[in-house]
Parts: structure tokens; C-alpha cells; sequence
């Protein structure tokens, strides 16, 4: 038995939440690996939408296990607000519910550096959704991080008053004003509530579940081409977002990884700064973003909507192996007449098919093949065979040139709107 990768390809919001969710009854466990309350993971059901920041999509479901892995970090206060507005939903959340004892702890302090360090940057800040991820990675790699396995310790606070100083510091540099008397009573609340969960060694549990023939699916936050090593540099996440993050976010060898899931929507989004080759500033694309409610489930902010763009994706399917795609939102495009598709670049004149290194600092324009629509609902189909030719002739059109199948279609928000092509773990 080997644990399977689940994660989008793109820039984020593909649609990972709806996908662990329809997957989790093949499950036994679902452990996020990396990112924070940055994320925000949309499921949909019985006519509610939910959104999960932290906890793992199969939270829902009665049997799967859920972990929250060491590669992520967790905020007490968005996380203990996430879990009791679940157990007011009759979810037991404590039964299914466990953190790893490495997980790092989000600071109030964090949340302060992250919005001084984004305002200092003026016109050149990178979008940052200013929730202290970056922040608490700095002191994650800089071995200065409070873990979850540190609450419970007898010098946890001075460990908290050692850091806050340091952070205190850095603030008085950036000239930032700010009251953190105002915030630290609600997180040290949020602290003593996390006591209550149970803090695992999740690097053994996950691998012993695998020996023991458990089936384990790994869910990833934020998209590919965030990841902070082969995203679009400087505008990225502060965590390895790509198949690999599940290996050091989990504790997994590599060779205890199997199927690789790769989430894409039939077009391509964006939020915050960054590039984006295939964007579309017109009526279009804002046709896209409202038929498709583009806007951030955590932010809440709009979307930069654009076209498909095929050397982006088969770049994320190249650095993460994925095995099997899905598609998500082909219902958002079924108004248009005619689809483009971006097949290359040109830079500096010359046409290329991947993803170059100065992506952010040259000149693309974006090189397309169009093809027709198909112009009918499809949120009410439930038997493949019943979609139309034209979305056909537009899903064979992207396996060929990315040479991977797409397993899935999902033609709506809601879990029953999704429909199998020749998925490997058929629900």
C-alpha cells in the first residue's frame, strides 16, 4: 500500500477541497502536508458550502482519520473557530481530528511582521493574504519556531516571550504601529483548547498505517505554481506546494507514494500580484469570474481570470508526476462560443512550450489554439456519455498535448456533480 498525492496545478483554488472530499470514502486517512490558513478549501453538499482552512477535507466523513501534517502551520485562534463551527454542525471533530507534534505555531506577532512587511514593500508587495504564513516559515527555517509539541512544555511561555521579543524588534524597525495586548488574550485561549486534541509523532503514525494496509491520501494546499522553489518567484507561498511537500510535510520516502492527483480548472485564475500570461482584462473574463464565483473563500478577494494555459500545466504535471488529472469548472466556460486554449509562449521571439525562469520578468504573449464551445448546461448531467462532443474534442485536446489522462470532470460545485472518466480510485 502506498499513499496517493492529491494537489492543484495551478495558482490555487482549483478545487481541492470538493475532489479529497468525493475521494475520502476510498480513504482511511487524509493528511494535509503543507500551508496555512491561507488556504481555503471549498466543499459543497446538500445545498451548503463549506470552507476549511486548516483542517483536511474528509473531515465530513464519519470513518477518515484526519491529520494535520508537520509542513503545515496553524493559527489557534482561525483553527479552534474552524472546529467549533463544525462541531455545531454535529461533526466530531475530536474523534478525527490529529495534529503532528511538529506542526508550527502562527504567533499574533507573525500576523503583524507579515502586514508591516507587505506594507513596507508598497507597489512591489506580493500579494500576501497577511495571515503570518510567511513569517512563521522565516522562523521555521530559522530554528526559532514554537511547535505544537511545545505547548504542553513546562517553558513554553518563555519560549513564546523569547520569540515575541525578537519579533518585537523587527517591528520597531519597519516603524509599525500595533497593539498586541489586544490580540494575545484570544490566542492563548486558542492555545489551551488545542491541549484538549491529540498531538501525535504523525511521521510514525502515517507510516505505520501504510504498513498496515491503511489507505492514506495526502492533501496539498495552494497550487504548483506557488511553490516557493519552482513557482513564479518572488509572487509564491512560503511552502513546498508540489509532490514532494507531502513527502517532507508527512515524513513519506518517496518511494511510499503512488497515485499523484492533479487538480486543474478548465481555465486558469489568479490571486494577487504575479504573472499571468493568459489573463484576460475584458468581458470575458469577467463573464468567467462571476459564472464561476471567482472570488477568494478565505480573502474574499476577485480573481484574475484567463484562459487555459497548457506550458504552465504540463510544467506542474512534469515536477509532480502526476498520474491522473481532474478537471473542475468546464460548467464556468459553457456560455462562450469559441474557447482558446494557450499552447506556447513567445519570448523574446521565440516560441517556446514550457514554463521559462524569467516568466516574471520577460515580456510572454501567449500563443493560442481555439476551439468551439459547447454551449449547453452541464450542471444537471450525471452520465458522462451525455456530455457534449465539443467538451469532448476540448478534454482529448488537453491530454493529448499534456500527455496524462483526465480521470474526472467536474461539471458543478456540488460532490454529485462530478463524473469518472477512468479514475484509479473509483468512487
Amino acid at each position: 500500500m502506498k499513499a496517493d498525492v492529491l494537489l492543484g496545478l495551478q495558482w490555487g483554488d482549483e478545487g481541492k477541497g470538493k475532489i479529497v472530499d468525493v475521494l475520502t470514502p476510498k480513504y482511511d486517512i487524509i493528511a494535509r502536508f503543507q500551508g496555512g490558513p491561507n488556504a481555503g478549501h471549498t466543499l459543497e453538499f446538500n445545498g451548503i458550502k463549506h470552507v476549511l482552512r486548516t483542517i483536511p477535507s474528509g473531515i465530513f466523513h464519519e470513518k477518515a482519520v484526519n491529520i494535520i501534517g508537520n509542513g503545515v502551520v496553524i493559527d489557534p485562534v482561525v483553527l479552534i473557530a474552524e472546529i467549533e463551527a463544525l462541531i455545531k454542525m454535529g461533526v466530531d471533530v475530536k474523534a478525527k481530528l490529529l495534529f503532528s507534534k511538529k506542526a508550527h505555531l502562527i504567533l499574533p506577532t507573525h500576523r503583524l511582521l507579515d502586514a508591516a512587511s507587505e506594507t513596507a514593500k508598497g507597489k512591489e508587495k506580493i500579494g500576501s493574504t497577511l495571515k503570518g504564513i510567511g513569517p512563521t516559515y522565516m522562523d521555521k527555517t530559522g530554528r526559532n519556531g514554537i511547535r505544537i509539541g511545545d505547548i504542553s512544555a513546562a517553558n513554553f511561555k518563555t519560549k513564546y516571550d523569547s520569540l515575541v521579543e525578537k519579533h518585537k524588534h523587527i517591528l520597531h524597525q519597519f516603524n509599525y504601529e500595533y497593539n498586541l495586548s489586544e490580540m494575545e488574550p484570544e490566542w492563548f485561549k486558542a492555545i489551551e483548547e488545542l491541549k484538549k486534541y491529540q498531538h501525535i509523532e504523525s511521521e510514525h503514525y502515517i507510516n505505520d498505517a501504510i504498513k498496515n494496509g491503511k489507505a492514506v491520501l495526502c492533501e496539498g494546499a495552494q497550487g504548483s505554481l506557488l511553490d516557493i522553489d519552482f513557482g513564479s518567484y518572488p509572487f509564491v507561498t512560503s511552502s513546498n506546494t508540489i509532490c514532494a511537500g507531502a513527502c517532507t510535510g508527512l515524513g513519506l520516502a518517496p518511494n511510499n507514494i503512488g497515485s499523484v492527483y492533479g487538480i486543474f480548472k478548465a481555465y486558469c485564475t489568479r490571486v494577487g500580484s504575479g504573472p499571468f500570461p493568459t489573463e484576460l482584462h475584458d468581458t470575458i473574463g469577467d463573464n468567467i469570474r462571476n459564472n464561476g464565483r471567482e472570488f477568494g473563500s478565505v480573502t474574499g478577494r476577485p480573481r484574475r481570470c484567463g484562459w487555459l494555459d497548457l506550458p504552465a500545466l504540463k510544467y506542474a504535471v512534469m515536477i509532480n508526476g502526476v498520474t491522473e488529472l481532474m478537471m473542475m469548472k468546464a460548467d464556468v466556460l459553457s456560455e462562450l462560443d469559441t474557447i482558446k486554449i494557450c499552447t506556447h509562449y513567445i519570448v523574446d521571439g521565440k516560441k517556446l512550450d514550457y514554463l521559462p525562469y524569467d516568466v516574471v520578468t520577460k515580456e510572454i504573449a501567449p500563443v493560442y489554439t481555439e476551439l468551439k464551445g459547447w454551449k449547453s448546461d452541464l450542471t444537471k448531467i450525471n452520465v458522462l456519455t451525455d456530455l457534449p462532443k465539443e467538451l469532448f474534442t476540448y478534454i482529448e485536446f488537453i491530454e493529448k498535448e499534456v500527455k496524462t489522462p483526465i480521470s474526472l470532470v467536474s461539471v458543478g460545485p456540488d460532490r454529485t456533480q462530478t463524473l469518472i472518466r477512468h479514475l484509479k480510485a473509483v468512487v
